[in-house]
């Protein structure tokens, strides 16, 4: 007998090992190894910690310079550059940088939409360390004082990211760290149109389990890396998006580590 992940066992695979060994019996293993790497080892979350400080100094770097007139495509790849710049293996996922209407959409493809006064910019993105995954997403408004609509919607997804931030600890469920952040954004009439989950792991793959979403079975470990990403998009108009990479610590050790660390201060660039 073999024991196979059959989600990952293509067909072609499937068929040649039936025309090898015509009498091996496949077994489902399910996603055993994908819960096993749930919750990390201390080496392996200081690579996300390293990891962490890369993306938050790529980005650092990127608010400090010029943003007025330049492609959403054209500072998606300086970001990737100064990744590398600074030490990562690369990005941890295709750079997401969105302005104006594009703003807030969660895994946005950056276009040759040019940045404008008075835009919302918001930008993720992440850095692979010795292989382990991070990610930071933030909003800003461009080049103005925010308008008092930009002002109201950044304080409500903040607040949900905050909410969301605060109910990780060792023993919560996962659904009751979605529930949390999604009850202020409910509150304030945005049911409709918000992202499946508040939330997921992180480590050699950037989407791993926990899943932080309304369905989700299951409790929080200590040593667990986790994001906490709402955000709201308003067509036509854009929206914020806040990401943090955090690692469930219990109370007694000082409650959530936060890896991310970049202002989460309405910034007018």
């Amino acid at each position: 007998s073999l024991a196979v992940e059959e989600h990952h066992l293509t067909v072609a695979r499937h068929r040649a090992l039936a025309s090898v060994a015509p009498r091996l019996r496949l077994a489902d293993l399910g996603t055993a190894v994908e819960q096993l790497r749930i919750v990390k080892d201390e080496e392996e979350i200081s690579c996300l910690r390293i990891g962490a400080e890369i993306a938050d100094q790529a980005l650092g770097e990127l608010l400090e310079s010029i943003l007025v007139g330049r492609t959403e495509r054209h500072l998606a790849l300086e970001l990737e550059r100064r990744l590398v710049d600074h030490g990562a293996d690369g990005p941890a996922f295709a750079t997401s940088v969105a302005t104006g209407p594009n703003s807030g959409r969660r895994g946005h493809r950056p276009t040759d939409r040019r940045v404008e006064e008075g835009d919302f910019l918001s930008v993720c993105l992440g850095a692979a360390y010795r292989g382990y995954r991070c990610e930071i997403g933030r909003t800003f408004v461009i080049g103005t004082s925010p308008a008092d609509w930009q002002i109201q919607l950044y304080d409500l997804v903040f607040a949900a990211q905050r909410a969301g931030r605060e109910a990780l600890a060792p023993g919560a469920a996962y659904r009751d760290v979605d529930r949390a952040a999604r009850q202020v954004l409910d509150c304030a009439g945005f049911t409709e149109g918000l992202q499946p989950l508040t939330g997921h792991g992180v480590g050699l793959e950037i989407d791993e389990d926990p899943q932080l979403a309304p369905a989700a079975m299951g409790k929080l470990d200590a040593c667990v890396p986790v994001t906490v990403e709402p955000g709201v998009h308003l067509p036509g108009r854009g929206g914020v998006r806040i990401d943090d990479t955090l690692v469930v610590r219990p109370e007694a050790d000082g409650g959530p580590e936060l890896l991310t660390i970049t202002t989460k201060e309405l910034l007018a660039l």
